[in-house]
């Protein structure tokens, strides 16, 4: 019976370092940082909006990670009367899926963002801001073109604000390119 026990512990031992070493791998936190330019479309605007922002993460296993991201707008015509601009908070869990075989990969994430987005009256007062806290997500396709440098192209959606009666939709597609440590 001592040889049993011995032999179990042993064993067991063994188990719980090589289980250690495995999560040492997988624990080891990628950090990222990027910059992104695209277009942002407020539903009933006249005219869509430049987008540009910067964002930044870290990878805990190859697939999941976390990433942070402020993006601001140009200034567009809402309507005749005013124009609009947006900045966009977000924090999102990230999900990455690698095709087989191929440098390329799809991206999904889904958090929580702030979209504000400031009205300016054109020639006089009666300026004003919506923002709403809420869920957000996006989907997009990246390209690693080294170990550590890659390009994504995504759609993202994010919160509705509230103008007069009526809940407007905000969404946009971006070109960024990141940098990994």
């Amino acid at each position: 019976m001592k040889t049993l026990h011995k032999t179990l512990l042993a064993l067991a031992a063994g188990s719980l370092m090589t289980v250690g070493a495995q999560a040492a791998v997988y624990n080891a936190a990628q950090p990222y940082i990027g910059a992104k330019i695209g277009q942002y479309d407020l539903d009933g605007a006249k005219d869509d909006a430049t987008s540009y922002g910067i964002y930044g993460g870290a990878k805990f296993t190859p697939n999941f990670g976390m990433e942070a991201e402020y993006m601001t707008t140009s200034d567009e015509d809402y309507n005749t009367a005013y124009e609009y601009s947006a900045d966009v908070y977000g924090l999102y869990g990230t999900y990455d899926y690698t095709f087989p075989g191929s440098q390329m990969y799809a991206k999904g994430r889904l958090g929580v963002a702030k979209n504000k987005v400031e009205f300016d009256t054109v020639g006089s007062a009666g300026d004003f801001n919506k923002s709403k806290t809420s869920v957000a997500g996006g989907l997009g396709l990246g390209l690693n073109l080294a170990p550590n440098a890659a390009v994504e192209l995504a759609y993202d959606w994010y919160p509705e604000v509230k103008v007069g009666n009526d809940k407007k939709d905000a969404n946009g597609i971006t070109l960024g390119a990141n940098f990994k440590f």
